[in-house]
């Protein structure tokens, strides 16, 4: 197993319009031919991406019409994600457009499914394996979310085994990065000197994975996939709890972070990397860092402490 080599090849993205999805298409397109599938509500999104040389199609998986869209792809990446609350629509949009997607790109080398640790069942601060019990993890803020999200991963083994697609399925914890993520929103709730919701089983631990360590750990991860799936916890190497992060963020700004504790949110979800660092090393960034990194790239008005 090693990692492939994105440079020269034919490279299909869904949801590149979102957080994750947009930073990885764009670090891809410099040495490849980069294709980007998404609604694209805002024109000028669509329209600065096709600047940057991807090539648009304007698609949605919850009524897919694939004329425009090759099935040649070397690589196929799928960062398509849905919040509806609606589990009919969530289910059409992320698990039927997924397996009706896998089957137009068959002839793919490999197929990389965005998953999340969302889809494990609560365990405190005890990491999560991979062969650990699946649950209903985001119901308290995401009624469909992390069911959707198991039964996507369902569609995706069965997609790999039935078109004999080499397939990774990468359950993602808490990205974060230039382009926004869950610290981002603490921040400018922290700004606006908005209390920080956490659950009373604190600390709210995880482990945030960086945009860079996501572009970064892709090759390896593609390199991996495989018939039957892959699946694996993405996630970066150090734990950090939302409390620890606000509080890093509010020195960094000067001001001091309040917290509200309450059972009505998410509880800790710790991932176990030692299946991902078998696969393809630690993750390389140090999370203060990327949160000073962070702040500096969203108000570069601020003068920070440290």
């Amino acid at each position: 197993m090693s990692d492939v080599l994105l440079k020269g090849k034919k490279i299909l993205i869904t949801g590149l319009t979102g957080q994750v999805g947009n930073p990885v298409a764009m670090a891809f397109t410099k040495d490849n031919d980069v294709w980007g599938l998404a609604r694209f509500g805002n024109i000028d999104v669509k329209k600065k991406l096709e600047g940057n040389g991807i090539t648009c199609v304007t698609f949605d998986l919850a009524d897919p019409d694939f004329k425009d869209v090759p099935n040649d792809f070397d690589y196929v990446l799928n960062f398509a994600v849905s919040f509806d609350p609606n589990f009919d629509n969530t289910i059409t949009t992320i698990v039927e457009g997924l397996g009706m997607l896998m089957s137009h790109c068959r002839n793919a080398k490999a197929f990389f499914h965005c998953s999340t640790t969302g889809v494990y069942q609560f365990k405190g601060h005890e990491p999560l394996k991979e062969t650990d019990p699946l649950g209903d993890n985001h119901r308290v803020m995401m009624p469909a979310y992390s069911i959707c999200k198991i039964a996507a991963e369902g569609m995706a083994r069965f997609a790999a085994k039935q078109w004999n697609i080499p397939t990774i399925i990468a359950r993602l914890n808490v990205p974060y990065g230039n382009n926004g993520g869950w610290p981002y929103i603490h921040l400018e709730m922290i700004l606006q000197d908005q209390p920080i919701v956490v659950h009373t089983d604190k600390p709210s631990l995880y482990n945030p994975i960086h945009e860079d360590d996501i572009i970064g750990t892709i090759p390896k991860l593609l390199g991996a996939a495989s018939v039957p799936a892959t699946i694996v916890n993405w996630a970066g190497k150090e734990q950090v709890s939302v409390e620890d992060w606000s509080n890093y963020i509010g020195e960094l700004v000067g001001k001091k972070v309040e917290f509200t504790y309450t059972d009505q949110t998410l509880e800790s979800v710790v991932a176990d990397t030692t299946k991902m660092e078998d696969l393809v090393g630690k993750t390389k960034t140090d999370w203060r860092e990327c949160m000073k990194r962070l702040v500096k790239k969203w108000h570069p008005e601020i003068e920070l402490n440290g």
